[in-house]
């Protein structure tokens, strides 16, 4: 597989959501870690006020499997979820069971007006109907391979490709 250009894929993620929301941009939400990261930037280039960061670790399915992440951070939202618009934001979409335990934990806090989905990469292989308004590329990897997002001091994005850990 040719590398991925991740800071590509922002800048045309990035013209999608500005394309599509114009000045009227919903709440940002990122979820931890690579989509906060992706938040935080899209938050400061949109000239968005403030981004939250979600932290599934009690809502997926897996959670007895693999117990909470030493490094994940509660949920911090700085908006109040209930009737919000909130563009819920990560680096690769392949089951969706991340994003399920993301809304989950989004309702734990109220019940958002709408929520859009926005990712670098949809790398396919869904488990559940769940699909992203807003993608960078869409790939297809087999399920032995994770894509993981790195960011540099300067913030600069890319991905690596590494055998999964199944």
């Amino acid at each position: 597989m040719p590398p991925i250009n991740a800071e590509s894929l922002y800048q045309a993620l990035l013209a999608q959501i500005r394309q599509a929301y114009g000045a009227d941009l919903p709440a940002l939400a990122g979820i931890h870690s690579g989509g906060a990261w992706l938040a935080e930037r899209l938050a400061r280039d949109l000239g968005a006020p403030a981004y939250g960061v979600v932290n599934v670790a009690l809502h997926r399915d897996d959670y007895a499997k693999k117990g909470l992440h030493s490094q994940a951070s509660p949920t911090q939202l700085p908006f109040a979820v209930e009737g919000e618009s909130i563009l819920l934001v990560d680096d690769v979409l392949y089951t969706g069971r991340t994003i399920r335990a993301a809304v989950n934990e989004l309702y734990d806090y109220g019940r958002p007006g709408r929520i859009d989905l926005a990712v670098l990469i949809d790398r396919g292989g869904r488990e559940l109907p769940i699909g992203a308004r807003f993608v960078g590329q869409a790939i297809e990897l087999d399920g032995s391979q994770t894509l993981v997002l790195e960011q540099d001091p300067a913030g600069q994005f890319s991905f690596r490709l590494e055998a999964s850990h199944a």
